[in-house]
Protein backbone atom coordinates (compact mmCIF):
# COMPACT_ATOMS: atom_id res chain seq x y z
CA UNK A 1 0.00 0.00 0.00
CA UNK A 2 1.18 3.19 -0.70
CA UNK A 3 0.12 5.47 2.18
CA UNK A 4 1.22 8.97 3.14
CA UNK A 5 3.83 8.84 5.49
CA UNK A 6 2.45 10.43 8.64
CA UNK A 7 5.74 13.03 9.64
CA UNK A 8 5.47 14.34 5.78
CA UNK A 9 1.82 15.68 6.73
CA UNK A 10 1.22 19.20 6.95
CA UNK A 11 -1.97 21.90 6.83
CA UNK A 12 -3.64 22.09 3.80
CA UNK A 13 -3.04 18.80 2.72
CA UNK A 14 -5.29 16.69 0.65
CA UNK A 15 -5.51 12.82 1.49
CA UNK A 16 -8.14 10.19 0.87
CA UNK A 17 -9.01 7.63 3.44
CA UNK A 18 -11.19 4.27 3.19
CA UNK A 19 -13.99 5.24 5.71
CA UNK A 20 -15.84 2.81 7.27
CA UNK A 21 -19.54 3.52 8.00
CA UNK A 22 -20.09 3.75 11.76
CA UNK A 23 -23.55 2.86 11.32
CA UNK A 24 -23.36 0.11 8.85
CA UNK A 25 -19.81 -1.29 9.90
CA UNK A 26 -20.24 -3.48 6.26
CA UNK A 27 -19.77 -0.29 4.26
CA UNK A 28 -16.98 1.37 2.90
CA UNK A 29 -15.95 4.14 0.90
CA UNK A 30 -12.97 6.41 -0.59
CA UNK A 31 -13.60 10.10 0.99
CA UNK A 32 -11.60 13.32 0.74
CA UNK A 33 -10.19 15.07 3.50
CA UNK A 34 -8.18 17.98 4.55
CA UNK A 35 -5.09 18.13 6.97
CA UNK A 36 -5.89 20.91 9.38
CA UNK A 37 -4.50 22.52 12.38
CA UNK A 38 -5.79 20.59 15.78
CA UNK A 39 -8.68 22.85 16.93
CA UNK A 40 -7.94 22.24 20.80
CA UNK A 41 -4.43 20.84 20.69
CA UNK A 42 -1.50 23.29 19.22
CA UNK A 43 1.23 22.14 17.21
CA UNK A 44 -1.29 18.94 16.12
CA UNK A 45 -2.29 18.11 13.20
CA UNK A 46 -5.74 16.41 12.42
CA UNK A 47 -8.07 14.88 9.70
CA UNK A 48 -11.15 17.28 9.05
CA UNK A 49 -13.22 14.59 7.33
CA UNK A 50 -17.10 14.55 6.83
CA UNK A 51 -17.26 17.98 8.53
CA UNK A 52 -15.42 16.83 11.62
CA UNK A 53 -12.38 16.98 13.30
CA UNK A 54 -10.50 13.30 13.89
CA UNK A 55 -7.52 12.71 15.48
CA UNK A 56 -4.75 10.88 13.45
CA UNK A 57 -3.80 7.72 14.53
CA UNK A 58 -0.46 5.37 13.83
CA UNK A 59 -2.52 3.17 12.25
CA UNK A 60 -4.69 5.61 9.89
CA UNK A 61 -4.31 4.90 6.33
CA UNK A 62 -3.85 8.53 4.49
CA UNK A 63 -3.19 8.08 0.40
CA UNK A 64 -1.90 11.38 -1.45
CA UNK A 65 -4.37 10.35 -4.49
CA UNK A 66 -7.73 8.74 -4.92
CA UNK A 67 -6.64 5.85 -7.32
CA UNK A 68 -4.35 5.23 -4.61
CA UNK A 69 -6.72 4.39 -1.93
CA UNK A 70 -9.10 2.89 -4.09
CA UNK A 71 -5.81 -0.18 -5.06
CA UNK A 72 -5.74 -0.58 -0.99
CA UNK A 73 -9.51 -0.58 -0.83
CA UNK A 74 -9.47 -3.66 -3.86
CA UNK A 75 -6.44 -5.44 -2.10
CA UNK A 76 -8.04 -5.04 1.23
CA UNK A 77 -11.65 -5.71 0.41
CA UNK A 78 -12.89 -8.85 -1.76
CA UNK A 79 -16.41 -7.15 -2.69
CA UNK A 80 -17.05 -10.82 -4.13
CA UNK A 81 -17.79 -12.14 -0.94
CA UNK A 82 -20.87 -9.89 -0.46
CA UNK A 83 -22.77 -11.66 -3.40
Amino acid sequence: MDTINRQDLKSGDEVFVIYNNPHVPSVSNIRPAEIVQHPHNPGELALFLNETFHVIEDDDALFSTEESAKAAYDELIDEEQFY
